[in-house]
């Protein structure tokens, strides 16, 4: 019996960060190509490889919390490009990157009808120096784990077992919706159960059939 659900923020609670990321990148004139290139690059040695012990990278350091947002502002800045060939404004470029991510509403209720069923949830998000809008959380999470507060990051093991202890439930009684692939199979390599959020609509349906319970409005 599933008695907790993990969720991700950015992308599931969240409009996707692709879309937010297109946005960005036609108000600051982002060589598209160029970006794709660099971010494909920095996210596949953040991602690939073991959880843990893999090589060190500036995402590493920023989601654990071990470098702050201005310095990997800097530091993405200097490897980007704008269409004048020049590179971004540093200052500010996190904030603009995801300035277009807007709240799902329909995946917020199914939070509060999930904990109206008595199942237990827990926000578990990758942070990147980013303030979350923490309005209603009290209605919405149980607990709350973000990696640059714990000084830990998904997909490594131990963030998922620390979210699990906070809700006093093993891996198996819970289940992970995340919009990233690696991060899904990181939580399945513990026996927790995952969804891959792709739309609300599908999640949902998902998360009802591993309930057994109703998630939305008759």
């Amino acid at each position: 019996m599933v008695a907790g659900v993990l969720i991700d923020w950015g992308g599931v609670l969240t409009t996707s960060l692709s879309d937010s990321i297109a946005r960005w990148i036609v108000a600051d004139r982002i060589d598209h190509a160029h970006y794709h290139a660099v971010m494909s690059e920095l996210v596949r040695q953040a991602y690939d490889g073991a959880a843990e012990g893999s090589q060190e990278t500036v995402v590493h350091a920023l989601e654990r919390g071990e470098l702050d947002g201005s310095a990997f502002e800097r530091d993405l800045a200097a490897r980007l490009l704008t269409l004048d060939g020049v590179p971004p404004e540093a200052e500010g470029l996190l904030e603009r990157m995801f300035a277009g991510f807007e709240r799902v509403e329909a995946m917020h209720d199914m939070l509060r009808a999930v904990r109206g069923h008595g199942v237990r949830t827990c926000l578990l998000s990758n942070s990147w120096s980013n303030a979350y809008p923490r309005d209603g959380w009290d209605e919405l999470f149980d607990a709350v784990v973000i990696s640059g507060e714990v000084g830990m990051r998904k997909p490594e093991p131990r963030i998922f077992r620390h979210a699990l202890d906070l809700l006093a439930l093993p891996g198996e009684s819970c289940v992970f919706i995340d919009d990233f692939e690696a991060n899904i199979a990181a939580a399945r390599a513990l026996g927790i159960h995952g969804i891959h959020h792709r739309d609300a609509e599908t999640t949902i349906a998902q998360l009802e059939s591993l309930l057994q319970i109703p998630l939305r409005p008759a």
